[in-house]
């Protein structure tokens, strides 16, 4: 695995991030401190909780942020900025102070996923990338996570390379369907460089392309006998596709003492089709054949094809899962919470006639309670950062925007959720695995209730502030 970042991308910014640093030069605030909170305001789909993912990617970013020549002739010749701040620019040194939410763990609208501390002229000039990364990553990482609970069990391969917006968006787009759950994947690149494992058939061009069905069949299986997979629409399942199979499976691999991998669908009525090619495949002595189902699939579609008894052991999804295609925005923002006088805090607030875009000031950790008796989580609760949840006490959560709701929890585990990841610009971090995050992922999502999983009208999974941080 070699999952490398060899692009400066400190140019992939918004231009009033360059004018805002300028701004805070040439003002005199170079050495002004400041934090930042990257937080989202509406899972997607609505449901019940995201997944944060594209923290590795931030990282990377960040460790190799600086402005090289080329950017430097490039700014001088917008004749927007002095030779002064254009001279600071190349002497430019990342020196921030970064905690984060681990990839993989389950996430909630308002809560800080990612603080950055350290001089504005810095903090704030961060904003579009660390966006890009935790906002398409999560998103994925997301929609992955919900087909992956609708499959039941049953593995899901994703296949989108070919859909995704983008190069970039087709790899760390499939590195982020792993993180929600996916098996596999189709992204040659991808699997290359995440340590992932690469999976595919064949294409309806390969049957096309001999004089019959059965002879790609039989072509096939000589070229790849461990791991004969047979796609089969590709002019009648039933007729044609099947019977072929069938007898390919017999003349090749019996011959060679294989058994075959599978059999592809990828049209037509899925459950009705699925019910009689399984009758098939087992009255011919292949009840080890399995059947992989693709064609334009969501969460749903899966859903509702298992509760009508479709017969499928797993899935290819391609379009609906890369681009998140029924709800393709994450809405992660990056906001200002503090700026210091010395030592003092000056916590800022953003006032909005709209209630959801007041932001919560101040310099703040995310905690997540946990039950002691059934491990589930509580609540997840955002405090000064400074301030300790004593979990050997009876702690008072309440609604802050209801204020009179309010509970008392016993019996807990308090965690603090954000992980220092940056220390004066210095990597402390963990370098996890794709795979190692996956796990910590299904993990995770596992000490969510059920009716905070669920699709459809989830239970309101609340994220109160502190008594102090209220205040």
């Amino acid at each position: 695995m070699h999952e490398t970042f060899n692009r400066n991308l400190t140019m992939l910014t918004d231009f009033y991030e360059i004018t805002m640093a300028n701004g805070y030069f040439e003002k005199g605030k170079t050495e002004t401190i400041g934090s930042f909170d990257l937080f989202f305001r509406d899972v997607p789909d609505n449901g019940g909780f995201a997944i944060m993912a594209g923290l590795a990617q931030a990282v990377q970013y960040l460790e190799s942020l600086h402005f090289s020549p080329e950017d430097i002739a490039y700014l001088r010749q917008t004749n927007c900025f002095s030779e002064e701040f254009l001279e600071y620019l190349s002497r430019f040194h990342f020196c921030c102070d970064v905690y984060a939410v681990p990839e993989g763990t389950p996430i909630f609208p308002g809560e800080p996923v990612l603080t950055v501390k350290g001089p504005v002229i810095q903090a704030q000039f961060l904003e579009t990338l660390l966006l890009i990364c935790i906002n398409h990553q999560s998103l994925i990482a997301t929609k992955a996570n919900r087909i992956v609970e609708a499959a039941a069990g049953r593995p899901v391969m994703e296949f989108g390379a070919r859909r995704a917006q983008g190069f970039d968006a087709a790899v760390y787009g499939s590195r982020a369907a792993v993180i929600g759950g996916c098996a596999s994947t189709s992204n040659v690149l991808a699997a290359q460089m995440f340590g992932l494992k690469p999976a595919g058939t064949m294409a309806h061009s390969w049957v096309q392309m001999f004089d019959s069905e059965y002879e790609s069949f039989k072509a096939y299986a000589e070229l790849y006998p461990d791991n004969c997979c047979l796609l089969v629409d590709t002019y009648n399942v039933l007729k044609s596709g099947i019977p072929n199979a069938i007898r390919v499976f017999d003349e090749v691999l019996g011959p060679m003492g294989k058994r075959p991998a599978g059999i592809r669908i990828d049209s037509g009525d899925i459950t009705y089709l699925t019910k009689r090619v399984r009758r098939m495949l087992d009255d011919a002595g292949y009840r080890d054949c399995k059947i992989v189902i693709s064609n334009s699939l969501d969460e749903y579609i899966v859903r509702d094809l298992l509760s009508q008894g479709a017969v499928i052991d797993s899935f290819g999804i391609g379009e609906r899962l890369i681009t998140s295609s029924s709800s393709p925005v994450f809405g992660g923002v990056y906001k200002l919470s503090a700026v210091w006088d010395g030592a003092r805090m000056i916590p800022k607030i953003k006032l909005s006639e709209n209630v959801g875009k007041i932001t919560t000031p101040g310099y703040k950790m995310t905690w997540r309670l946990y039950d002691r008796e059934t491990g589930k989580a509580i609540a997840d609760v955002l405090t000064l950062f400074d301030e300790v949840i004593d979990d050997t006490k009876p702690y008072e959560i309440f609604d802050p925007e209801h204020t009179w709701k309010r509970k008392i929890v016993t019996n807990f585990i308090a965690k603090p959720l954000l992980e220092k990841v940056f220390e004066g610009g210095r990597f402390v971090g963990q370098r996890l695995s794709v795979n190692d995050i996956q796990h910590a992922c299904r993990e995770q999502v596992s000490l969510l209730w059920d009716e905070v999983r669920r699709f459809e009208n989830p239970h309101t999974y609340y994220v109160d502030l502190s008594q102090n941080l209220w205040d």
